[in-house]
């Protein structure tokens, strides 16, 4: 949290978009620095999200705009909000303790609950259940690769293919009994099922393309100074970060060899964290399940 407000800077009367405000932690901590004006605007996907952060946050009422769409719809929202001079965006890719704890959707592989995943029921039809009960073989596989970098992809899109001609997978106990069962065990503080709930609610919900999509979508809307700032919890997220923000802090992207720029690209950004920021020792022990966070920052030019 302190790295992140840090980052962002904000400044009384300052606005500010949380494109996955979630309980509303990081909103909270901006709004109560942007006085007497300054304004929030909240998107989520979940609709209980945006449900308890309007209760959560009733004292910000008339400073917070909160919206029930994924990221992707920030444009339309900044739009039909008539959200204006926009100073700083931030997306927390992470799962909120809500969704893990009593969500109801299967997000958390210690609870047992049915294989949805989805962050809105209402807008998307795919349920983790008809992926792992439909999918064939290769197409499992590339899901658990791509997605997660799950070194057992192919041994477990097997499993769930055996498995599946017999019954169909319902749960999340009962994917997780198949993983447990597949995998050998190993001394880890990672349970074994992590990277296919990961790559099976990624897979559901179009999360890779989505942050893609985004990140290009969002430069227009930026202010000169105005900061965005990431934080991812796995590598792969963390690299597509990366390389945008890489891409866009760089004037020219022509060929050593081309002594005159001919791509005419300008950059967009200043690269703010060279080096992602990392949870501390300390962090991590009070909350284990920040441990993979990495942030990035850059600033708009």
């Amino acid at each position: 949290m302190k790295e992140v407000i840090e980052a962002l800077n904000p400044h009384k009367n300052q606005n500010f978009v949380d494109c996955t405000i979630g309980g509303g932690g990081h909103a909270e901590a901006i709004l109560s620095l942007t006085g007497p004006n300054g304004k929030v605007l909240g998107l989520d996907w979940d609709k209980q999200a945006i449900t308890r952060t309007r209760e959560r946050l009733a004292k910000y009422a008339s400073r917070l705009v909160l919206v029930n769409e994924s990221y992707i719809e920030i444009k339309q929202a900044v739009y039909d909000k008539k959200f204006n001079k926009i100073d700083g965006i931030l997306f927390d890719l992470g799962l909120s303790s809500d969704q893990l704890q009593d969500s109801g959707r299967g997000f958390s592989f210690q609870v047992n609950e049915p294989l949805d995943m989805r962050y809105d029921a209402e807008s998307n039809p795919l349920t983790a259940e008809h992926i792992v009960n439909t999918y064939p073989l290769d197409k499992l596989t590339n899901i658990f690769r791509e997605n997660a970098e799950e070194e057992s992809a192919r041994k477990i899109a097997t499993a769930i293919c055996e498995t599946r001609k017999q019954d169909r997978l319902k749960t999340t106990l009962e994917l997780v009994g198949l993983i447990v069962r597949t995998l050998p065990r190993k001394k880890s503080r990672i349970h074994p099922a992590t990277k296919v709930f990961q790559a099976l609610r990624m897979e559901v919900n179009n999360e890779l393309a989505n942050i893609r999509m985004v990140l290009k979508d969002i430069t227009q809307l930026l202010e000169p100074g105005a900061r965005v700032a990431v934080i991812a919890f796995h590598s792969i997220e963390d690299r597509i970060i990366k390389e945008f923000f890489r891409h866009e802090a760089t004037q020219c992207h022509c060929p050593k060899e081309i002594p005159v720029c001919r791509c005419e690209h300008r950059s967009q950004y200043k690269i703010i964290t060279k080096k992602p920021i990392v949870p501390s020792e300390e962090e991590i022990i009070q909350n284990f399940r920040c441990r993979s966070a990495k942030l990035r920052v850059a600033e708009k030019i």
